[in-house]
């Protein structure tokens, strides 16, 4: 019996092959994920329709099951027409989350065509692709090391 939350088994079967360094993109459902993705990435597909599941779901699940680094978001160029609205409202329910789960990391933002270039790199293991609507939803975990 699992005592995390994360209960999928091919998630969790990718996590345990993970190591340290392994990135997990959990994906909204407007990024490209069958293209931007890592050489030995694998996608699982949890976009059931639109708006299910968000992005929060699947973090939420992932913190209560692997120890994280560092946790990066798509940053919006300033030339991007996003830019004027601010900061994604999303993001505020990622911090709730992180705090939730007793870590005190913070979100990082990585400009968009930056955060494609990290996602594509040979630590990129998992894109979980959701149906979230949210905009610039997208989050990028890199994972720590267990300790206990």
């Amino acid at each position: 019996m699992l005592k995390h939350q994360l209960i999928h088994p091919k998630i969790n079967e990718i996590l345990g092959r993970a190591g340290h360094h392994s990135r997990i993109l959990i994906a909204d459902g407007n990024y490209p994920a069958s293209t931007k993705r890592g050489p030995h990435s694998e996608i699982v597909c949890l976009n059931l329709s639109p708006g299910l599941v968000r992005v929060a779901d699947v973090l939420r699940a992932l913190l209560s099951a692997v120890p994280v680094d560092h946790v990066n978001v798509m940053g919006i160029p300033s030339d991007d027409p996003y830019a004027a609205l601010g900061e994604p409202p999303v993001w505020s329910e990622f911090r709730t989350l992180l705090r939730e789960s007793g870590s005190n990391l913070a979100l990082e933002p990585i400009l968009k065509w930056d955060f494609y270039k990290h996602v594509e790199s040979n630590d990129h293991v998992l894109t979980v692709q959701t149906g979230d609507q949210a905009l610039w939803g997208n989050v990028l975990l890199t994972l720590g090391c267990r300790t206990s």
